[in-house]
Order: structure tokens, then C-alpha cells, then sequence
């Protein structure tokens, strides 16, 4: 009943950091520190597995984890698809200066010698 009661806490945790996403230089921290609790619960939920854990829809206790787990996905998708976002604008910016500062780079022009074949 420890690790159970260890993975509620984890994952009340994770699900409340899930809802403060940072933006700017925060944000690689706060990353990290989503890793490393995904990698806490993951840990417990593998020391449940080796133990023989079954969901029980009766006790409150798993029902509680279940609908923290759903909400933790939905919440890892809103951050997941926020950082795609900003790597996609990220690149786009790139592109955008590339082209500012070298307009001509992606002309290809077949300039060329002209031969006469004619002796």
C-alpha cells in the first residue's frame, strides 16, 4: 500500500506542475523537472507491477489514480504541442534571417560558357 499511496503523491505532483508551464528560460528547467518526476512515477509503477498490482474500479483510492493519469496525459499533449510550436517558429525564424541575410542562396542559376562548335 506504500508504493500506491508514493504513486498518488507523485502523480498529484506531476499534475500540478503540468499546469504552470513557464515560457522563455524557464522553461528547459521546468522540463527537467518533468522528466525526472515521470521517471520517479515510472520506477513506482514498475515496483506495483512486480508486486502484482490490479485495478480495482471499486476502491477510491485507484479511481483517483486513474483520473490523475488521464489528466496528466492531457496536460503532457498541451505542453508537448507548445514546444513543437516554438521549435517550428524557432525554425521558421531561422529560415526567415537565412533568406534576410543571403537573398540570393537558394537562385539557382545556370550561368555558362558558351562553346562554338564550329572550326
Amino acid at each position: 500500500m506504500q508504493l500506491i499511496d508514493q504513486l498518488l503523491q507523485v502523480s498529484a505532483n506531476l499534475f500540478k506542475l503540468l499546469g504552470d508551464a513557464p515560457n522563455g528560460e524557464e522553461r528547459d528547467e521546468y522540463i527537467d523537472n518533468i522528466n525526472s518526476m515521470l521517471d520517479k512515477r515510472g520506477t513506482i509503477i514498475e515496483g506495483l507491477v512486480q508486486e502484482g498490482f490490479r485495478f480495482d474500479e471499486q476502491n477510491r483510492v485507484h479511481r483517483m489514480l486513474l483520473e490523475l493519469d488521464n489528466g496528466i496525459k492531457e496536460r503532457l499533449a498541451t505542453v508537448m504541442s507548445a514546444v513543437k510550436q516554438d521549435m517550428a517558429n524557432l525554425q521558421k525564424t531561422k529560415k526567415s534571417e537565412g533568406q534576410y541575410f543571403d537573398p540570393y542562396s537558394n537562385v539557382r542559376v545556370m550561368d555558362g560558357m558558351y562553346y562554338d562548335k564550329k572550326n
